[in-house]
Formats: structure tokens, sequence, C-alpha cells
């Protein structure tokens, strides 16, 4: 099994989820909601293996503000990727995702 964190600048500084903040554990991305001047910064992605015990690093990504004031062209969409079918036990738990993007 595989988990996913992100570092906020240096280790250990770990991206903490909250209302803005979430990590997909599906798919590893991060996503933030109405990024605010302290975000900025360089973000690393940690894998984290449970099987091997062992963690891997992805390369830093800078995250900086516009100052054009220009937000980009995100249409708004539903970032829906569920299985047509999802088989699970009886007393285990279950997650879904979906996100909401756009302006």
């Amino acid at each position: 099994d595989l988990s996913f964190a992100w570092i906020f600048n240096e280790y250990p500084s770990f991206v903490q989820e909250d209302s803005r903040r979430f990590v997909s554990q599906e798919t590893g991305h991060l996503y933030i909601a109405k990024v605010e001047p302290s975000d900025v910064g360089n973000y690393t992605c940690v894998v984290t293996s449970s099987v091997t015990n062992s963690q891997v690093l992805g390369s830093p990504t800078p995250l900086v503000l516009r100052t054009d004031g220009v937000m980009g062209e995100y249409e708004p969409k539903i970032e829906v990727q569920f299985p047509e079918t999802l088989p699970a036990a009886k007393g285990s738990t279950v997650k879904l995702e979906c996100f909401a993007l756009g302006k």
C-alpha cells in the first residue's frame, strides 16, 4: 500500500490538511483552495510504501503568486473518477473522492 504526503518548503514541515488543503490518497495530488500568500513556497511529494517501509521524494515544485491578477482558464467542472462498481466487505471502510474545480 502507498500513502502520500507533501512537504512544504523543507522537512519536517508537512502540509496539514484543513478546509483549504487536501491530499488525495488515491492519486497523490495536493489540492489547495483559495491560494493565500502564506501558501507560496516549494512543495515536495512524499510517497511511502507500507510493504517495503520506504519513502521516495519527488522534485520540489514551486508555487508562486501571479502578479498580473489573472486566475487562469479553469472551467467549472466536477472531477469524478469513481469505478463502475466498488466491491466492499461488510464492516470495511470505503473512501470516495470527488472534487469541484473552477472559478
